[in-house]
């Protein structure tokens, strides 16, 4: 006998977020259950499963309220993947470093993870059934068993589940049923089908049980989950042959999108999508931090990318590769033909419009990084930016090409690519959230002990010095360990998002 995992409580693992919002439900009176998976409540109440909640309607605005004031958020799926009545919030706990999230459900709607096709309109009497356990309120044993058999053999005793490779009912579940038929008292289970599910009856549920034993013979898996099926008819969403395409389809695109484009469907935030920025000098832990920022964030809709080093146009490329042979063939025959010393003085004009133009194919290649980055984020997307053009940094990733005008040598052509250069930066917008890692200098020339001293401490100082309090800047002191910094930096983010 499987023995129930609904003994939990603060000081055995408890997720600090998950006890405190079980806490003010119960304190509130929210009608609610953890309606499935209970036989691994432990899971749950760490936040590494699922909080998979029914909550009556009429708790519906004082649950939503309560979720808020956790600093929950919802996020939706895309388009096909909604359920009616079904809603997902997520929340994060500073303390473990992890996001909660919460399946709230306000219907009974359950099937084929693809199209989860019916509904069963029992949520009252389900509800009414729910217990107080020592952290979730949970339903009788005798409602679970049955909400759990039906969504088994839905899922996997079809001949559409069987022909997808989904007819295997998984080792978790065989458990779980193994606990739940332990738990229940069979007379009980069965008043509540005649009282709450007249449409299926007795036998037939007593074949559905059948039918997820293990030496089941494969017609009668196929021809239950017909029964099933028509006998829950009139709580389908869509008809019979309409969910079988359904689901084919989805399987086929789904098939494409993850192994051939390398995409999954993720959800985005309700409230919207944002530009997340991190600028910081050199030592100051920045690609680390993008790095878990990123990683932390991949639960909902979320790209990288890196505005100091955007991908090269072609133009870009073959100007790039002309400087570096005018450069390389300057040292070789021992002469001043480096590009950067035509930006900076004398060096013949060919060279300095070469510079000035690689500068305005470097702006390029960043505006149009920004402008797929903002696509992004409007449609609802998450963007981690490594570095961003602020006009508060002169060293890193802004306008260059005003360093010709030190010379005071200009003509049109220079003052047309300069303006050019300006025109790019000009259409990058500030980004929603703009972190900026500060260190001393000093501390990032002995993180950064491998490279030049006097490159590290420049770039550096710059931000180092820069008084950020006029700017929507915010600064995070980035002397401190890893692990405190990215402590601060995700609470910022969950914030503004």
């Amino acid at each position: 006998m499987i023995v129930a995992k609904d003994s939990v409580t603060k000081g055995q693992s408890t997720c600090g977020l998950v006890y405190q919002l079980c806490q003010i439900l119960k304190a509130e009176g929210v009608v609610y259950c953890h309606w499935k998976s209970n036989v691994a409540l432990d899971r749950s109440a760490r936040g590494d499963a699922d909080l998979d909640l029914l909550v009556s309607r009429a708790s519906v605005r004082q649950f939503t309220d309560i979720l808020y004031r956790l600093g929950f958020k919802e996020a939706r799926a895309l388009s096909r993947q909604k359920m009616p009545g079904v809603l997902d919030y997520y929340g994060y706990d500073e303390a473990v470093d992890q996001l909660i999230h919460v399946h709230a459900h306000y219907q009974l709607i359950l099937g084929d993870d693809m199209t989860k096709n019916y509904r069963l309109p029992i949520e009252r009497p389900f509800l009414e059934s729910a217990a107080q356990g020592d952290l979730f309120k949970i339903p009788a044993p005798e409602f679970e068993l049955i909400v759990f058999v039906i969504r088994m053999v839905l899922k996997h005793s079809t001949w559409d589940a069987i022909l997808s490779g989904q007819g295997a009912l998984p080792t978790a579940a065989r458990r779980e049923l193994e606990y739940l038929r332990a738990q229940v008292n069979p007379g009980r289970m069965y008043d509540i089908l005649r009282e709450h599910l007249p449409c299926i009856d007795a036998s037939l549920f007593d074949r559905c049980l059948q039918s997820l034993q293990p030496d089941c013979l494969l017609w009668t898996r196929v021809k239950t989950g017909q029964q099933l099926q028509g006998a829950l008819k009139a709580h389908a969403r869509r008809s019979y042959v309409s969910d079988v395409g359904l689901k084919f389809g989805r399987r086929v695109t789904g098939l494409i999108r993850h192994r051939i484009l390398g995409r999954r469907s993720k959800r985005r935030l309700a409230s919207g999508g944002a530009i997340i920025a991190l600028v910081g000098g050199d030592g100051a832990g920045k690609s680390t931090a993008v790095k878990n920022v990123y990683a932390w964030l991949s639960t909902f809709d979320t790209i990288k990318v890196h505005m100091g080093k955007p991908p090269q146009s072609l133009a870009t490329f073959a100007v790039r590769g002309i400087s570096k042979v005018t450069s390389w063939l300057g040292i070789l025959l021992k002469r001043n033909w480096s590009v950067q010393a035509g930006a900076e003085a004398g060096s013949s004009a060919f060279f300095k419009y070469l510079w000035l133009l690689r500068r305005v194919l470097i702006a390029r290649d960043r505006y149009r990084t920004y402008a797929r980055a903002r696509r992004f984020a409007t449609n609802g997307g998450l963007v981690v930016c490594d570095r961003y053009p602020v006009p508060e940094v002169k060293l890193m990733d802004g306008p260059q090409s005003d360093r010709v005008n030190k010379t005071g040598q200009t003509n049109r052509l220079v003052e047309s690519l300069i303006q050019s250069e300006k025109r790019y930066y000009q259409q990058m917008m500030p980004p929603d959230l703009l972190i900026v890692l500060r260190i001393d200098p000093e501390i990032a020339v002995q993180r950064r002990a491998d490279e030049e001293a006097a490159f590290i401490r420049a770039r550096c100082r710059e931000i180092w010095e820069i008084g950020w309090g006029h700017t929507r800047a915010h600064v995070i002191d980035a002397s401190r360990s890893i692990a405190d910094v990215l402590s601060d930096m995700k609470s910022l983010v969950w914030t503004h998002l």
